[in-house]
């Protein structure tokens, strides 16, 4: 993975099979069997018109089933390039393809049903509602039996003091603003799990551990990475 502000931001390695990285200009031949998820060419952005580009020179393959770790510090591109990969914002300039497609061909919907995320915590809700209508309002609704065992198995996963238990109503239980009030860890926890019950192909957690005690990181990192496809994770160094 090549950028030009390699000290704002930079994708590590860890111990394989957990997280794994193949820069764009990478002998490929041993990788031949890969499905390419993502691939970037160039990509620059920049928020406003005459300033300093946010991200410059941007070129980087995902492959189908890895696990990315980007590090860097605050404002140095992590959440802007995750907003890139998303579709929510555009690029200046680059290529930016989705299984081989561009946003134009594939469509904003098209393009949110392959890769969804969890923004920063700033960026993300909790709306009025069930807690199963805010966990599986990216996947469908009604929801089925099906989808409710489901949100039901990935909350128990990602929740080791058992939110569920504690809320008369379960997954029915109405959450928000008039509703029973989540602490700042369990909406973290909450859409951690939005993200990974939409079945997309890229999962994508920008800063979604900062609120939680070592334990419980690890606990739901390790969820993250059996449930999601392939797995790209924002994070301070």
């Amino acid at each position: 993975m090549g950028f030009q502000r390699q000290r704002a931001i930079k994708v590590t390695r860890a111990e394989p099979p957990d997280f794994a990285v193949r820069p764009a200009n990478a002998n490929r031949e041993s990788a031949t069997q890969l499905e390419t998820l993502i691939a970037t060419h160039d990509l620059t952005f920049r928020y406003h018109e005459r300033g300093e580009p946010v991200l410059r020179g941007c070129s980087m393959r995902i492959d189908a089933g890895d696990r990315l770790l980007l590090e860097g510090e605050s404002g140095g591109g992590k959440s802007t390039l995750a907003s890139l990969l998303t579709g929510l914002l555009a690029p200046e300039s680059g290529l930016l393809l989705l299984g081989g497609l561009d946003r134009q061909t594939i469509g904003a919907a098209g393009w949110r049903k392959r890769v969804a995320s969890s923004p920063q915590f700033h960026e993300n809700h909790v709306l009025t509602g069930t807690l199963a209508f805010n966990l599986l309002m990216g996947r469908g609704w009604p929801p089925g039996e099906k989808d409710m065992a489901e949100a039901e198995k990935v909350c128990r996963a990602l929740d080791p003091g058992d939110l569920l238990k504690r809320m008369p109503a379960g997954l029915l239980q109405m959450v928000g603003e008039t509703g029973w009030q989540l602490s700042h860890g369990e909406r973290s926890r909450m859409f951690m799990a939005r993200a990974l019950l939409q079945n997309a192909d890229l999962v994508i957690l920008d800063e979604s551990f900062g609120a939680l005690d070592p334990a419980t990181l690890r606990r739901c990192l390790q969820t993250a990475r059996d449930r999601a496809r392939t797995l790209l994770v924002s994070a301070h160094p």
